[in-house]
């Protein structure tokens, strides 16, 4: 299946790759403390009051580090795009290393919240950063912030707390660990709350799947997969205008099953019906799913049905 661009993803957002070169650079923890007029109280991470920030105009940002935003007051100082992030007071907006945020704009704004800010680096070697690709919600993208609740939001709040006063006290052999121990504790309470938001949206996440089931119907009902091939998580995402994580996530939290492993049942299911028509051959049928090489086809066909295509048509056929 076609795979977007980083440049044809950013445009997709309403970001101009032409235009990224006017963007600013956080790859630093000092230079990011500096930007937003804080203190750089440790090289490889820091605690940040936004509010402390000069006045500022828009502008598009490219972001190297990890960022964990809590924003205080319901405002619309962070854009992802053309789109604001959905937020309001008491939200958790995450962002990884490679991610650009932003827009150009004349418009002054005020940035207000607080911000834990990490290098890479600083988590190489410990449990938190082997354990980082579990924590989905930092490739979430547009209207997939986390909502907080009161508890929530203080218990959010003193992991912030715990890491701050680390931050200001004398770095010691203890100093590393005790952080890094305090954000992995955050991230796994934005876990739970996470798990919390997936039921209390449940409505919205129905909405989601039906979409998908809608947008694979539609696909397989025209020639787009032999011009295109077979549909990926990320192309469907793209579609649905949501990151291929988050469609992960609620596939599996509404199916208990994976999103790649629901279009492999849409495909299987859209081979069952074809294969019930003799004029056409297995290759054929392979290769109008969307597969490059019908013995692909076959492949797939045996470990989701345990058997093979010319065998189900056969037993079919009887």
């Amino acid at each position: 299946m076609y795979q977007p661009s980083d440049a044809v993803k950013m445009s997709n957002f309403g970001i101009k790759p032409s235009t990224m070169e006017n963007s600013i650079t956080h790859d630093t923890v000092a230079k990011y403390s500096s930007f937003n007029n804080n203190p750089t109280l440790h090289p490889l991470v820091n605690m940040l009051d936004l509010s402390l920030a000069h006045p500022r105009k828009h502008i598009k940002q490219y972001i190297g580090l990890y960022m964990i935003f809590l924003k205080e007051v319901k405002c619309g100082d962070m854009r992802y795009g053309s789109s604001y992030y959905d937020y309001e007071e008491g939200t958790l907006v995450f962002f990884a290393p490679g991610q650009v945020i932003g827009f150009d704009d004349e418009e002054l704004y005020q940035p207000k919240g607080q911000v834990l800010v990490f290098h890479p680096d600083f988590i190489k070697g410990t449990s938190l950063g082997r354990r980082m690709n579990e924590f989905n919600f930092f490739s979430y993208q547009v209207n997939e912030a986390l909502h907080l609740s009161d508890n929530e939001r203080k218990t959010v709040v003193d992991c912030f707390e715990k890491i701050h006063a680390e931050l200001q006290h004398a770095i010691d052999k203890h100093t590393k660990k005790l952080i890094v121990s305090n954000i992995e504790l955050l991230l796994n309470y934005a876990q739970r709350y996470y798990d919390r938001q997936f039921i209390t949206r449940e409505i919205a996440n129905k909405s989601i799947l039906a979409r998908f089931e809608t947008l694979l119907n539609d696909y397989y009902s025209t020639e787009n997969p032999q011009v295109n091939g077979l549909p990926s998580v990320a192309w469907c995402a793209a579609q649905l205008h949501i990151s291929p994580n988050y469609l992960g996530d609620v596939i599996r939290k509404e199916t208990g099953r994976s999103a790649h492993e629901y279009i492999q049942e849409k495909i299987i299911d859209t081979a069952k019906e074809k294969i019930f028509d003799p004029r056409k051959s297995v290759s054929e049928i392979a290769y109008e799913l969307g597969f490059k090489y019908p013995q692909h086809f076959t492949r797939m066909f045996k470990q989701r049905v345990g058997q093979t295509p010319q065998s189900y048509r056969a037993q079919s056929a009887n």
